[in-house]
């Protein structure tokens, strides 16, 4: 348990967070993301209660210290689980831990936990108070709007009263309806409306909570212009797949000086981990598959994303992989300049 936080520092607010995402917000892509901004909220992939409580915790719970502010995310509806869990994630030194009320997939389902919850309102609120009773560290929700065809607002604004006056202060609002049967998680992600008016209504209806806003934002256009109306922003798949657009965070959102950033500086940044890492037996596709959006958008993408996901060139690769690809990018840029 070495990832305890310095409980000196105040942490920034949740204006701007990266959501969990299974199999993508691992410590690797957390610590890639922290590199490019100061101030985002970093949040785990998904945990169940029962992979902490009877698996293996270092590797589901291990961060780095430089992950700060960190929430893990819980899935599971037991509230003594919760509560359990809950307090081996602040021992370990989490800033926030967050109850999973928006995965909309069967498997979740079939574990009684995700989006189905939300037509358990007082099953949540239990786990809630549970959670609160057990730790000091915030605990907070993330939920859908509906479910299947309901999809009258006074649905959410009820569960969301009903939590609150468990102890949730935070609400995280992905703002689609959850199809519970019928439609892949990739789906639900797409295929139900978005209703952004629904998060505002509830930042108005409960103005003493904290409301973060989540479903479909790609720009730090949209996350200001959304700020206008909630208390903060989750950025999804955008943040992952293009995650230079983490740089503009901490300026755009916080309103701290802007660092001056480069592509390759990032890189070098990674270095001491990396190699760390790799001294420790973590093999290089570990940590390359998170980082190849870095060019996203820019001459080399390609090239860049070819060199770090060639299964060939990973086997048994160090540093000297990435030093390779970062100069064979800079090489061919200094080909297309004119003389």
């Amino acid at each position: 348990m070495s990832n305890q936080p310095n409980t000196a520092i105040q942490l920034p607010s949740r204006r701007f967070c990266i959501a969990p995402m299974l199999d993508w917000t691992d410590r690797f892509y957390r610590y890639f993301a922290r590199k490019l901004s100061q101030h985002t909220w970093l949040y785990t992939e998904m945990v169940n209660t029962g992979a902490i409580l009877h698996g293996d915790k270092m590797r589901h719970l291990r961060f780095d210290a430089a992950e700060h502010p960190i929430a893990l995310q819980l899935g599971g509806s037991e509230p003594s689980d919760l509560a359990r869990c809950a307090k081996i994630a602040e021992d370990w030194g989490y800033d926030e831990v967050n109850l999973n009320v928006g995965c909309p997939s069967e498997r979740v389902q079939s574990g009684s936990f995700g989006a189905c919850l939300m037509l358990e309102p007082q099953l949540v609120a239990d786990g809630v108070k549970a959670m609160r009773d057990a730790c000091q560290i915030d605990v907070t929700v993330k939920h859908r709007i509906g479910i299947d065809k309901v999809e009258d607002y006074a649905f959410v604004r009820d569960f969301v009263g009903q939590i609150s006056e468990a102890g949730c202060q935070t609400f995280i609002v992905h703002a689609r309806n959850a199809i519970l049967k019928g439609l892949s998680p990739k789906e639900n992600r797409e295929i139900p409306p978005l209703k952004y008016d629904y998060a505002y209504q509830l930042k108005r209806d409960f103005p003493n909570l904290e409301i973060i806003i989540n479903g479909g934002i790609t720009t730090i256009e949209q996350s200001l212009d959304h700020l206008n109306h909630v208390d903060g922003v989750m950025v999804g798949r955008e943040a992952y797949h293009n995650p230079w657009v983490l740089t503009e965070v901490d300026a755009q959102i916080y309103g701290q000086v802007a660092r001056e950033q480069t592509r390759r500086g990032a890189m070098e940044n990674m270095r001491g981990f990396i190699e760390a890492e790799l001294a420790s037996g973590t093999p290089l596709r570990f940590i390359a598959r998170h980082i190849l959006g870095l060019y996203q958008g820019q001459y080399g993408a390609r090239q860049w994303r070819r060199m770090l996901s060639d299964a060939t060139l990973l086997k048994n690769a160090d540093w000297r992989l990435i030093e390779q690809a970062l100069d064979q990018i800079e090489n061919s840029v200094a080909l297309r300049e004119p003389k």
